[in-house]
């Protein structure tokens, strides 16, 4: 989901994060962080305020391995892990 070269920085209390988009720092607002057991994977829901073309508020999701420390970003890469990722997209949405 994240097209763009994006590395987590800095993670404040799960408040902001702070990653290098197009070469510039960008503080983000960490919406939600979230496991999944059969993938072995964390992620984390964050946005930067800015809005879509479709009207609506960019909301990013990265993986990353907290066994490595909570420092770099990863894509979601396989069909399989997007679709679980829009599922728990829905559900947080169905809880607002």
């Amino acid at each position: 989901m994240n097209e763009e070269d994006e590395k987590m920085e800095q993670l404040d209390d799960l408040g902001t994060i702070t990653i290098i988009k197009d070469g510039k720092e960008v503080e983000c607002e960490v919406l939600f962080t979230f496991e999944n057991d059969e993938l072995k994977k964390q992620y984390i829901g964050y946005t930067d305020h800015s809005i879509g073309k479709n009207g609506r508020k960019n909301i990013y999701v990265s993986s990353y391995n907290p066994l490595l420390g909570i420092n770099k970003l990863e894509d979601i890469t396989t069909q399989e892990e997007l679709d679980m990722v829009k599922d728990v997209l829905n559900q947080i949405a169905g809880e607002e």
